[in-house]
């Protein structure tokens, strides 16, 4: 089966992974690859970040004992990969060997000051000169700026529906021009600022947006939104193709439940994690 339209079509590979036997998923909010098209799996399960070759053959398991309330992931240039812990309100950093270098937050305890990190992150993007940006969105409406080694520079947000106002600071990307993006998921809008915090402009009429990718060669945006639907956009904002109708779907390549995590490799294959209890982790083909 098929979808997208125009240069932009896939065909849906189902099953394309192989778990050890036993193994299971769990609840999936996100996946990304690394520069050797190495497939990461951040669950909520007993093997909390899975890593598949593109063939879908298991390579190794990371952050065992560590990882605790998947959310979201982001892997650099340098092959390092951050994982957003939502209710363990930290973001740990392994390097390219699996080893867990940094940790931003306490692991386990909440901000107790209102508007400061973390209460209930989401996801993590990195600038052109290396500052890290964290959306901390569940409980509180905020971004957060960050040196490379982890120290605090600014944060901005506050509750709302206006500019630089937020319902749910569900994920962060950041342009090829630096421009930050953050999915303002209850607002069904995406927000685009400068890296100090100042608004853009605004995207309106999204089906909720959970995560967003940019493809590192065309200005392409992609973006997985929660009402059961993935949709491709120019970076200026129109609309190129999309796909699962904001309807729930068991039929293969759309989605029961919520689209909550995007990744698009190297031959330009898309990965969707979809949020529900049995798991579902699309791949979709480029034609």
């Amino acid at each position: 089966m098929s979808f997208g339209s125009g240069d932009y079509v896939y065909d849906f590979q189902e099953n394309w992974w192989k778990l050890p036997e036993g193994w299971s998923f769990g609840w999936i909010p996100a996946v990304a690859c690394d520069s050797e098209d190495r497939v990461f799996v951040y669950s909520r399960s007993e093997h909390p970040l899975v890593i598949f070759d593109r063939d879908g053959n298991f390579v190794e398991e990371w952050g065992k004992n560590v990882l605790t309330d998947a959310h979201g992931i982001y892997i650099d240039a340098e092959d390092n990969v951050y994982c957003t812990e939502r209710e363990a309100h930290c973001v740990h950093k392994f390097n390219a060997a699996g080893e867990l270098v940094m940790t931003i937050g306490t692991p386990g305890i909440p901000s107790s000051v209102d508007g400061a990190p973390f209460n209930l992150p989401t996801d993590l993007a990195i600038d052109s000169r290396g500052d890290l940006f964290i959306t901390d969105g569940y409980g509180n409406a905020r971004v957060h700026k960050y040196s490379p080694d982890g120290q605090l520079i600014k944060s901005w947000g506050e509750w709302g529906t206006g500019p630089g106002q937020f319902e749910l600071s569900h994920c962060v990307r950041i342009d090829r021009f630096d421009r930050v993006w953050v999915c303002d998921r209850t607002n069904d809008r995406i927000q685009i600022f400068d890296t100090d915090g100042n608004f853009i402009e605004e995207r309106t009429g999204l089906a909720k947006p959970d995560t967003i990718f940019f493809d590192p060669d065309e200005d392409i945006v992609y973006v997985a939104e929660m009402e059961q639907q993935v949709s491709i956009f120019t970076l200026d904002g129109d609309l190129i193709t999309q796909w699962g109708g904001r309807q729930p779907s068991n039929r293969p390549g759309e989605f029961v439940a919520c689209p909550h995590g995007i990744w698009m490799d190297s031959h330009r294959d898309l990965y969707v994690a979809e949020v529900q209890a049995d798991a579902r982790l699309h791949k979709f083909v480029r034609k």
